[in-house]
């Protein structure tokens, strides 16, 4: 059986990637709860409604008008799709991002069920977000850190959580036994100095706290761990997306590629 996670909308203290730091995470009716906590946050349409976003991972059969099915049936629940991401492509499945809407007051649930009365389709993750999808970021991030290298880990840091819809990332080095941090965004766990053992890293790798050490804060909420080298050093970028969902090898390709580039303009690469 799947469950998919979903964390409650209105919070205070939201990423510009829509995740609250510090968020309970339900299943099933729980989200109905969590869905009607706090009203913070939401969107005005002109009708002048207010509206909540949400991002839904979507799993779905990879041909013609399954996306389009998926479409509908939102749709018909009420909702407004914002806009869509391709995430990664197999095997005959395509995993999607989507962007949505729905009118203050409605549970997250009824877009799962919307979504998954489509047949073959599945709902990985439903997050609470902060409106439209902005697939372009990468190229800004490399830019913004090649004008002004010396403050590049903590542009890299504050701008890696909105491209990978995380909620926090934080770079670490490692000197003899003692690992700490060099930079992080606004919402990463406060941590002391602490021993990470498994750097310096050979490649980018999701973290599994049963294998590698971790800060207990680190896994707080369920949350999902990648890590990346960054540059020659013991020094790593580790990227937490509280609630889930999992990432993918295409998000890790992806990581990896942008940790090359940025290590190559930082000035102590």
């Amino acid at each position: 059986m799947t469950v998919t996670r979903v964390l409650p909308a209105g919070r205070t203290g939201l990423t510009e990637s829509g995740i609250p730091p510090r968020a309970a995470v339900s299943t099933g009716h729980g989200a109905r709860d969590a869905a009607a906590e706090g009203h913070e946050g939401l969107a005005e349409s002109r009708e002048g409604v207010c509206r909540v976003s949400f991002l839904l991972r979507v799993v779905l059969p990879d041909r013609p008008g399954s996306l389009g099915a998926v479409a509908t049936a939102l749709g018909n629940a009420g909702a407004d799709i914002l806009g869509v991401d391709v995430v990664e492509r197999s095997d005959g499945h395509a995993v999607d991002d989507l962007a949505v809407e729905l009118p203050s007051g409605r549970p997250p649930d009824v877009l799962i069920t919307a979504a998954e009365s489509v047949p073959g389709v599945e709902v990985e993750s439903v997050r609470p977000h902060s409106g439209r999808l902005d697939t372009a970021r990468e190229l800004a991030l490399i830019e913004e850190i090649t004008n002004d290298p010396k403050e590049g880990l903590a542009l890299l840091a504050e701008g890696v959580p909105r491209i990978f819809r995380a909620g926090w990332a934080v770079v670490v080095v490692r000197e003899g036994t003692r690992a700490y941090r060099l930079a992080q965004s606004a919402a990463a766990p406060e941590t002391v100095a602490a021993e990470l053992p498994w750097l310096p890293l050979e490649r980018t790798i999701v973290i599994d706290p049963e294998v590698q050490y971790v800060p207990v804060p680190w896994t707080t909420l369920d949350t999902e761990l990648a890590a990346a080298p960054l540059g020659l050093a013991p020094r790593a970028l580790v990227v937490g997306r509280p609630g889930g969902p999992a990432f993918r090898p295409s998000e890790l390709a992806r990581l990896t590629h942008l940790t090359g580039i940025i290590a190559t303009v930082l000035p102590d690469a």
